[in-house]
């Protein structure tokens, strides 16, 4: 992106969205946050609290009444805030559904006004049920039934896709879609079910890693500075309005070798226990066994191809949270 912008970041206090807000203010830019706080903490912002070029607007988008007149001033809207993580989704539908739908279509709504161009963050949940080896943008979906709530959030964020498209072509709103796989790194909380974090708070304690269901389902992960270098070279790619584009790493992994790659990593004394997932969620409950990116489109884009390695990101993981 050319110097000098000023940034909205949706989600700003979050996991991805603070490191985000860190990296635009770094670079230069003005950033407004707007969060509620309800998954993110101003602990995340901590480090650049004090920057008089970052504003935080606590509210929901949905509700925070500023955010029309802020649209006379900003170039570029990063919409970050989303419902996260499987538990969540799966403890609190009705708030997944909402979330989702009710702050993606506000941030399009304003955005509309002046056509600022928007990043929205979408998730390789959206591939669903889907046995192909690696994941393209191009792909047809496959969504499981309604009546299990594993899959509200993956249709709710493939709502959002649609609805950024549609605002697109309708209202002529530069949209670009990146959809996430698995972004970790320092201050991702296990509070949400997701599995670095707890993996490694565990091996630290020298207590057992739980493994839900066999441990053959396979993940890759991208190290949280990656994700947002990739974002960023993408917020300056003209090409990139009206594309979605996945976004994550290549070292494909199974969950029970990646329980053991930390344990050994870390020198844990820890087990592994493996945990069927009807009593880790809920009766029925449905995972993706293979979640492997296809990069190809992000690479022509921008030329970036996350490469942090996965031993390299269990460390530094691992050190911040020690």
């Amino acid at each position: 992106m050319k110097a000098h912008r000023h940034c909205l970041v949706t989600g700003g206090a979050g996991f991805i969205g603070s490191h985000l807000t860190e990296r635009l203010l770094a670079d230069g830019h003005t950033v407004t946050v707007v969060d509620d706080l309800s998954t993110g903490s101003l602990a995340n912002l901590e480090a650049v609290a004090s920057d008089p070029r970052l504003r935080l607007l606590e509210a929901k988008v949905s509700h925070c009444a500023e955010l029309q007149g802020l649209m006379g001033a900003v170039d570029v809207i990063f919409h970050l805030a989303a419902a996260v993580g499987v538990e969540l989704v799966v403890t609190s539908p009705i708030r997944t559904i909402q979330t989702n739908l009710e702050e993606t279509r506000g941030i399009l709504e304003v955005a509309s006004l002046r056509q600022v161009p928007v990043l929205l963050t979408s998730t390789s949940e959206v591939y669903g049920k889907s046995q192909k080896e690696v994941f393209s943008e191009d792909d047809d979906l496959l969504i499981g039934p309604p009546w299990l709530g594993r899959w509200s959030y993956a249709c709710s964020k493939l709502m959002d896709e649609f609805l950024a498209l549609a605002y697109g072509r309708e209202r002529h709103v530069p949209v670009i879609v990146t959809r996430v796989f698995n972004t970790v790194g320092p201050r991702q909380t296990g509070r949400y079910g997701m599995v670095l974090p707890r993996f490694i708070s565990a091996a630290q304690a020298n207590a057992p890693l739980c493994v839900f269901g066999d441990g053959t389902q396979t993940r890759c992960f991208s190290y949280v500075t990656d994700t947002v270098e990739a974002m960023v070279r993408l917020a300056g790619v003209g090409a990139a309005h009206g594309q979605v584009v996945n976004v994550g790493g290549a070292e494909e992994i199974a969950i029970g070798q990646l329980a053991q790659r930390v344990i050994d990593l870390l020198e844990s004394r820890s087990l592994i226990v493996r945990v069927p997932y009807h009593e880790a969620y809920a009766p029925g409950f449905e995972d993706m066994q293979r979640r492997r990116p296809a990069l190809g489109k992000l690479v022509r884009l921008t030329g970036f191809r996350p490469a942090t390695g996965l031993d390299e990101i269990i460390r530094r993981t691992a050190a911040a949270s020690g």
